[in-house]
């Protein structure tokens, strides 16, 4: 069975990423990209969807764990009766195909280990043929293929469906595993040395890490939320996905259980804007790109949610073939949001265009052709209901959160217009504004409580509602501000967290606290004043990231346990932002 959620470590490529559980198993693995088939799938199910376990023999849990300084080299060390071990993971960047590289080191002590690779391609369906060759064992199935190249002196054998090393490691010495995917139509495979690709990846790690300019008190963890935002930006097209998993549930055996491995145009916009505050802008500039390709045409046809390369199609399908994490059904490949309308993504899009302008990447002709597009769109459809940002499966409605993007967007594409001079209907986009303004004050505000409201002729409570003094726009010292933040802090409380809204969504089982949404909280308190409380907050919130720094989507306060989705870009965005907020108060 998988481990907790919170016991999963990444390691990745900048293509795709692997999940390493405490035990040193991978139990989650999609090859070549981030949103391919899986060839482990265990932590869907268990091994025998596919896993790879190297460990101590007899050994549980790792004894410690840690991220190299500033990189995504995972060192995990055993310390047993007969001596002291470390594996180090990482995946090389690659040059031609991906690779997952795990070398063994003894610290101390004379270790026997024990290795066992169970690949099964198809997200755990189909057991590839497994041959030996030379320096490899290859498995082939359909169109994949995976060598696993070891030493020589270690024994490698089949056994139940797995490839089996075991092996003893003695103090000094060093045994490297490389694991390397390619379609299985080609006959061998680049013999890269493993030390080199090792010493390769800090380098490049450290170098990208250098470039962060948060100097809070905050600093590491700032630093582990950036560095695990770059791991989930796709480099061959500067796509960002919102997670590396898929199906990990809202709630132990609920059916909230969605594939994250795409590129939500929100959720790329919110993780650049966390990269730009932190100092990195190319990645800025290479999504810009990405957003120009992928949108390309009629603006009424942009999708909240794209693939990694720009894809427009995306159909949701269920794995009933896998049980589903703690026995969460259906498991779900694809994501159906991608027939979903969802205006605020138009807000988030022109707001993080307006923060590139601001941190110094020029304003090319073309993108602001786009922008043109995208307002005058809006323009004519901000009235209209949408799915919101949630993406409720109940139908769509006037969600205050969708306006307040809205007028983002028109205030933001109205600043940009004055910054760069360009020819602009500026007269149409400040009436835009105005009326979006007055619309949710008079409609998406419950008069008798004094709050704002989830949407138009509804009274229940949505975290997102905070959005009115996070984007400007209200000021942070209007009582209807205070009082929605006052409301939501309250009204949607869970162990001390916040909820996202209230369970109406017509799906089976609850859900944790949205950890985004708690941070979001925290900006909010510091916008009204009430710094000491957001502090309090914040710390911990970062108090509840795992061992190795990293947050899933939810948090779980009964049961003291992450949900959803691991790691979650939403919710390391909103850890850089709320620190930089609480850095600049």
């Amino acid at each position: 069975m998988a481990g907790r959620i919170e016991d999963y470590a990444l390691v990745g490529d900048l293509q795709t990423a692997a999940l390493v559980g405490r035990d040193g198993s991978v139990d989650w693995l999609c090859l070549p990209r981030f949103d391919s088939p899986s060839c482990f799938a265990g932590l869907l199910g268990d091994r025998g969807h596919g896993a790879w376990r190297l460990a101590p023999v007899g050994a549980g849990d790792c004894t410690r764990r840690r991220y190299l300084t500033g990189s995504l080299v995972l060192e995990s060390v055993w310390a047993t009766p007969a001596g002291t071990v470390r594996i180090l993971d990482f995946m090389p960047q690659r040059d031609r195909v991906p690779q997952l590289v795990r070398i063994v080191e003894c610290l101390s002590g004379s270790v026997p280990m024990r290795g066992e690779l169970r690949l099964r391609f198809n997200y755990g369906r189909v057991e590839p043929w497994v041959r030996r060759t030379e320096h490899h064992r290859v498995a082939v199935a359909g169109p994949d293929s995976a060598w696993l190249r070891v030493p020589a002196g270690v024994h490698t054998y089949g056994q139940d469906g797995s490839t089996a090393s075991d092996f003893t490691v003695q103090a000094g010495e060093q045994v490297p595993f490389v694991l390397t995917w390619q379609p299985s139509h080609l006959h061998s495979t680049p013999r890269n040395d493993p030390a080199r690709a090792l010493a390769d990846t800090l380098e490049g790690w450290q170098r990208w890490a250098d470039g962060c300019r948060y100097e809070g008190d905050w600093h590491q963890a700032v630093l582990r939320s950036l560095l695990t935002l770059k791991a989930l930006a796709y480099e061959p097209t500067g796509g960002i996905v919102a997670a590396p998993t898929a199906s990990l549930p809202e709630a132990m055996g609920g059916e909230r259980n969605w594939d994250y491995r795409f590129c939500w145009l929100r959720d790329s916009s919110l993780t650049l804007s966390a990269l730009l505050r932190g100092g990195f802008r190319e990645e800025a500039a290479a999504w810009r790109k990405w957003l120009l390709r992928a949108i390309a045409g009629d603006p009424g046809d942009l999708q909240a949610v794209y693939g990694v390369a720009g894809e427009r199609g995306l159909p949701e399908t269920e794995a009933d073939w896998l049980p589903g994490y703690g026995g969460s059904t259906p498991v779900r490949f694809g994501n159906a949001a991608v027939r979903q309308l969802q205006l605020d993504v138009y807000g988030e899009v022109v707001d993080t265009m307006h923060l590139a302008l601001r941190a110094g990447i020029p304003m090319e002709r073309q993108v602001w052709s786009l922008l043109r597009m995208l307002m005058t769109f809006l323009e004519k459809h901000w009235t209209e209901p949408d799915e919101g940002l949630w993406e409720v499966r109940g139908g769509r409605r006037h969600f205050v959160h969708s306006k307040v993007m809205a007028w983002v967007a028109a205030d933001r594409a109205l600043k940009m217009a004055e910054l760069t001079g360009l020819p602009a209907p500026v007269e149409r986009w400040r009436e835009m504004r105005d009326a979006v303004r007055a619309d949710v004050c008079a409609h998406g505000y419950d008069r008798r409580r004094g709050v704002f409201v989830q949407h138009y002729g509804g009274r229940e409570l949505d975290a997102a509602t905070l959005f009115v003094v996070k984007s400007g726009f209200l000021p942070p010292d209007d009582p209807r501000v205070v009082r929605t933040v006052e409301a939501v802090r309250t009204g949607l409380d869970h162990g001390g967290l916040i909820r996202r809204y209230a369970d109406s969504d017509g799906l089976r089982g609850s859900e944790g606290a949205f950890l985004a949404c708690s941070f979001w909280l925290v900006d909010a308190l510091v916008a009204i004043g009430r710094r000491e409380e957001a502090r309090e907050l914040f710390v911990r919130l970062v108090s509840l990231r795992n061992d190795v720094g990293l947050l899933a989507e939810e948090w779980d306060p009964l049961e003291g346990r992450q949900l959803g989705n691991m790691p979650q870009a939403f919710s390391h965005v909103a850890l850089v932002n709320s620190a930089f907020e609480l850095a600049s108060a």
